[in-house]
């Protein structure tokens, strides 16, 4: 049910939304309920798992794997914000959600993503240094520095987020209420203010150049040296070993930036709602799904660490 409240000006103010999300498509509920609660558990476990071996395995204490940790935990929070409302509306037939449970949701939408494009900059400038200036990698990619490049990617979150959520719902909403998508995302959201919203599209604009195009370019330019370095290297399986090093974080950063430049700079005159609700699934469900899936199979050190603690516990639960 719409609520509202009358204002002193006799205009309607919403108190809640509702999230339409994939409502128009009631026989399909309980399946998705199934499928998405599949992919959360996985999403869950999989990055849990790669958390814990990073954690306990004496092999895996470098910088990679210190910034992998991060990821993963950036992952977790980031599906936390979205899947489970979304599992509930599945299974209701109430699917509002509160003025400030909309707010929190986008904030945390934001602060979360904008973390991981600074992170996955700060992963691809270690495999950058790995690989072009080896001899002084122990000295440049320090425990220091490291925590320095998490922290720096972790709080970059913060001033996007504030900015973003709380000029947003500074706007007027004097109905309808429906958003049409399954969370609270900004263009959907805005779409539903009844007030002129060309200054907030330019600041926008501003701080998706900053802190999703900007990361984005600082990877571009990375990759760029680093298959440069690679392709002088004299020996083959020198070319094989630094490639391998690189290639899942390579992948990850493909899909992550793929699906979500798909989404947020598709042009108007091909916009649709539905598609950009299954492109939105792509980078907020299914890759961080991926994510550690894509480390396991690519990474022969994580495979093996995956090994010696499973072993261990095998081992450890038959004595």
């Amino acid at each position: 049910m719409e609520q509202m409240i009358i204002t002193k000006e006799n205009q309607t103010s919403v108190t809640e939304f509702i999230l339409v999300g994939f409502s128009n498509h009631p026989e399909l509920q309980a399946p998705l309920f199934i499928i998405f609660l599949l992919v959360y558990t996985i999403t869950l476990t999989g990055n849990i798992l790669i958390i814990l071996i990073t954690t306990i395995d004496s092999a895996l204490q470098s910088p990679m794997y210190f910034f992998l940790r991060n990821l993963s935990s950036l992952e977790i929070c980031f599906n936390l914000v979205i899947v489970p409302k979304m599992l509930v509306n599945f299974l209701t037939e109430n699917k509002t959600i509160s003025y400030a449970g909309c707010a929190t949701q986008m904030y945390f939408f934001f602060f979360f993503g904008a973390a991981e494009c600074c992170l996955l900059a700060a992963m691809a400038y270690d495999r950058y240094i790995a690989i072009c200036n080896p001899l002084r990698y122990p000295d440049i990619m320090n425990r220091r520095a490291c925590f320095h490049l998490a922290g720096i990617s972790w709080f970059s979150g913060f001033p996007v987020s504030t900015v973003q959520t709380t000029w947003i719902f500074s706007l007027p909403f004097c109905g309808p209420n429906r958003v049409n998508h399954f969370f609270c995302d900004s263009p959907p959201v805005l779409e539903l203010a009844c007030a002129d919203t060309y200054m907030f599209e330019i600041e926008a604009l501003t701080a998706t150049v900053l802190f999703i195009m900007f990361p984005f370019l600082l990877i571009l330019l990375t990759y760029i040296r680093i298959i440069t370095t690679i392709l002088r290297m004299p020996s083959a399986e020198g070319r094989h070993k630094a490639f391998s090093t690189c290639s899942s974080h390579l992948v990850v950063v493909t899909l992550f930036y793929g699906t979500a430049t798909s989404t947020y700079f598709r042009p108007k005159s091909t916009y649709s709602p539905d598609m950009k609700k299954i492109l939105s699934l792509s980078y907020t469900v299914i890759t961080p799904m991926l994510n550690p899936i894509i480390y396991s199979l690519r990474n022969k050190e994580v495979k093996g660490a995956l090994r010696r603690t499973l072993g261990r516990r095998i081992f450890s639960y038959k004595k």
